[in-house]
């Protein structure tokens, strides 16, 4: 039987991985994984895993039926119960179903949620945007104070700074309570039905269906209209504005670089309130690397109690292009520290008995076996080993090993006793 691969599988890659290149060092991934999570740690957040699919209907309700995630970009399919289940394309709808059938409410109405993973989305593949991406993400249930606000987009930009990421000033906007933000989509709607000539086939459908995702438009003729369209800070309710005007005030003193942006609603009906964004210069048009908002009315659409909830996240493989484009650093892969040569029998069994013990001070440690020692000392090099030890039964019975520093190619004996101490305290004194 022929096998072949369908047209079009490797659209769902990141080009880099198309070609084996930059993407395949997983060291890059391992490291902003690493200040991701400690972040979340360092915060107060506890990690939550969901399931890679859910029941569709926790999508359409959580997001919105109307919304271009559920609308055009789920991946949804018909299993053998005849159930509708979809692949998640975004983690706060999962979170908050959680949250609720996991009993979580039942240890405290206030909790602190990060999650980690990938996610789904069918769109054209380009530069910043695959089917199969991954996200972090951190959700704050339990307090409406414009203080848990402000400390989310400071968390926010302290990824960025920990990454050394430039960043454009943080994006801000309110979108008002329920009945704040109707009155706003029915004046919008009037706006856009006087200039639908003006439209595009997409734009009059969103006029029509969900004005607020007219907002997004990328359309540069839309985006031009939209300079005449009403505010969503002039419809905002009383409560709502004291809420935004003192988070603005927050960020002023915090001395984080902001500037509100009125037609900012980010992409998911379930936001309310505050909605913020991150962008950056170097991705072109898919720009934003972080956002995210309130949607205090969430929980309670999935069976939970109205409790108040704000969160963000965070795409990593923009993430990781940026950090490529802006030319940050990253720690190379972790290296052997010591690599060993062994040559007989007793000497395998020497060496696996030192490898154990180095590997549990965690040193890290290798052992390779070549048919010649200049190939056995070309794999040291390709593995960017410190040094470089041959063990044979000569070296075991004289009680000395030669070490061969494998960057300057300097040598020097050390005794068979003294090995494992010597190497640990070289170890601590390169401070690794």
């Amino acid at each position: 039987m022929k096998f072949s691969i369908p047209r079009g599988t490797f659209d769902l890659l990141p080009e880099g991985m198309k070609s084996g290149q930059k993407w395949r060092e997983s060291s890059r991934w391992h490291f902003v994984e690493e200040q991701m999570r400690q972040l979340a740690f360092d915060y107060g957040y506890q990690e939550v895993r969901t399931p890679i699919f859910e029941y569709t209907s926790l999508f359409v309700r959580g997001i919105g039926e109307h919304s271009d995630i559920v609308s055009k970009e789920m991946y949804t399919f018909v299993d053998k119960g005849s159930r509708s289940l979809s692949l998640r394309p975004e983690g706060t709808a999962s979170v908050m179903r959680a949250f609720v059938q996991g009993g979580m409410q039942s240890r405290g109405v206030f909790r602190k949620l990060f999650y980690m993973g990938p996610f789904f989305r069918y769109d054209r593949p380009q530069s910043g945007r695959y089917r199969q991406f991954h996200q972090f993400g951190a959700e704050m249930i339990g307090d409406p104070l414009p203080i848990r606000d402000f400390e989310l987009i400071e968390m926010l930009c302290e990824l960025y700074r920990r990454l050394n990421v430039k960043i454009s000033p943080v994006k801000i906007n309110s979108l008002g309570n329920a009945q704040s933000r109707e009155a706003y989509v029915h004046h919008l709607r009037d706006y856009l039905s006087a200039h639908l000539d003006q439209l595009t086939p997409e734009g009059r459908k969103r006029a029509q269906n969900n004005p607020l995702r007219f907002l997004d438009s990328k359309d540069p003729k839309e985006r031009e209209l939209l300079k005449g369209a009403p505010s969503l800070l002039d419809f905002c309710d009383h409560e709502s504005r004291l809420h935004f005007d003192i988070l603005c005030g927050l960020l002023e003193k915090g001395n984080i670089p902001f500037c509100i942006d009125s037609q900012l609603v980010r992409g998911l009906d379930y936001y309310s309130r505050t909605v913020f964004e991150v962008d950056t210069e170097d991705l072109g048009a898919q720009n934003a690397v972080g956002g995210g908002g309130r949607y205090d009315g969430l929980l309670a659409k999935f069976g939970g109690s109205d409790l108040p909830s704000i969160g963000f996240a965070v795409g990593m493989e923009r993430i990781l292009s940026v950090m490529e484009c802006q030319g940050c650093e990253i720690p190379p892969a972790p290296v052997p520290f010591v690599l060993f040569i062994p040559k007989g029998e007793q000497a395998d069994q020497y060496v696996l008995s030192l490898l154990y013990r180095l590997r549990c001070q965690h040193i890290p440690s290798e052992m390779v076996a070549a048919k010649t020692l200049s190939k056995a000392l070309q794999i040291a090099n390709q593995l960017r080993a410190r040094m470089a030890i041959v063990i044979g039964d000569r070296e075991l019975e004289e009680r000395r090993v030669c070490l061969k520093e494998m960057h300057s190619g300097a040598k020097s004996e050390v005794g068979i006793s003294d090995l494992f101490s010597f190497l640990i305290q070289r170890w601590e004194e390169d401070g690794l």
